[in-house]
């Protein structure tokens, strides 16, 4: 790529955040940055409550872009991560 880091706001960002999609359409699908940092914080300000903005890396054959900025909804962990108690399947030997 050149100089700086270039970003394309891509569909899911631009659903979750008004804000995205109102900058694609006032100055199109791919904005500059000088670094990765600030395409990053550029990104966090467009998350609306409940939903994430954020910058992903390109993929290695995408020459055009150094990075993403997609969105969507980050679930938190669970509290309990205990999957409950697990039962053999009908027809399962014990002695297997």
């Amino acid at each position: 790529m050149s100089d700086g880091y270039v970003v394309e706001v891509k569909a899911s960002a631009r659903k979750v955040s008004a804000s995205a999609g109102q900058w694609v359409r006032e100055h199109g699908s791919r904005r500059q940055f000088s670094t990765k940092a600030l395409a990053k914080q550029w990104a966090r300000t467009m998350s609306p409550p409940g939903y994430t903005v954020w910058v992903q890396d390109a993929v290695p054959w995408d020459d055009s872009v150094d990075g993403y900025v997609v969105g969507g909804r980050r679930v938190p962990p669970r509290k309990d991560p205990d999957p409950g108690e697990q039962a053999a399947l009908a027809g399962e030997d014990d002695d297997a």
